[in-house]
């Protein structure tokens, strides 16, 4: 596990360098963005289209580090007990008739109450077992979708690394973990928040970088073809699709490619394995008939 020293790389070049090596290509500002969070201690709030490689960054991130990555997928309605911490209720039940038991059923109410509130049952969720683990990378996934108490929650977190748990007392992380929070835009991330974040928009990798993409996570992978894939996303991208192709889809295109034996992008062999990189029918047909992906 890394020490604390682990999180104060010398420079952006060196971040870019580290995470180059667990297969993630940043650009600059991505490497700089990264380097900056970790010098000043403060949550990197990463905002961009789908596919953009937000959350691969706090992957990449944690394996450059060799810390763990521990996750917290934000969904509507998510409260601070899903993020924080629960008590084992059913193992503290049957905590309290064993007692009860073994003392003839004449229990010391105070020192079973305290028994009850330790380790033992407290079930961390993934904010309180970053507090734990630091120093760990902690990656709070689309942020924009939860709502406005959680993100006020969440910022008061972030603004001491500790919470205070009632029934058992103040967790403090003894290292800040590398907070990464991501966003889709799909609403705003109130102010408060982004002013106690650093801020970074990730754009959809140019055409020479995506093609250095796919052949470094597909070895196999033919030049041809890849710069192929990577033209016919590109242009896609300057259509207005209802979901434009990010990464993720590239390489799965890519391996569909690969899969049916393709060694270059033609129309057959782009309307055959189309599913593979664009999930909405209006968007297939729109990609068909502007002939994007012919040869």
């Amino acid at each position: 596990m890394a020490e604390a020293d682990a999180f104060r790389m010398k420079s952006p070049s060196e971040v870019s360098t580290k995470l180059d090596e667990t297969g993630y290509l940043p650009d600059e500002g991505i490497a700089t963005a990264a380097f900056l969070a970790m010098q000043m201690r403060r949550p990197l709030l990463c905002e961009g289209e789908p596919g953009t490689g937000k959350t691969a960054l706090a992957q990449a991130l944690a394996a450059a580090l060799d810390v763990n990555l521990i996750r917290l997928q934000c969904h509507e309605g998510i409260d601070a007990a899903q993020a924080l911490y629960d008590w084992d209720f059913p193992r503290q039940l049957l905590h309290l008739r064993t007692l009860e038991a073994a003392s003839g059923g004449e229990i010391d109410a105070e020192a079973a109450e305290s028994s009850l509130y330790t380790p033992r049952f407290l079930l961390a969720r993934p904010l309180l077992r970053a507090l734990q683990e630091a120093p760990c990378v902690l990656l709070v996934d689309e942020i924009d979708r939860a709502d406005d108490e959680f993100e006020a929650f969440l910022l008061e977190v972030l603004s001491e690394y500790a919470v205070s748990i009632p029934e058992y007392g103040e967790v403090r992380a003894a290292e800040p973990p590398v907070v990464i929070l991501t966003s889709n835009r799909t609403r705003e991330v109130h102010d408060a928040l982004k002013r106690r974040c650093l801020y970074h928009w990730l754009e959809h990798p140019g055409l020479e970088r995506e093609v250095a993409i796919l052949r470094r996570r597909l070895p196999g992978l033919e030049a041809r073809l890849a710069e192929q894939v990577a033209a016919a996303l590109q242009r896609m991208r300057q259509m207005e699709l209802l979901k434009p192709p990010g990464v993720a889809e590239a390489l799965d295109w890519a391996q569909a490619l690969q899969a049916i034996g393709a060694d270059a992008l033609d129309a057959e062999s782009a309307a055959t394995t189309l599913g593979a990189v664009l999930k909405y029918r209006e968007d297939a047909e729109r990609v068909q008939a502007a002939g994007v992906v012919a040869p």
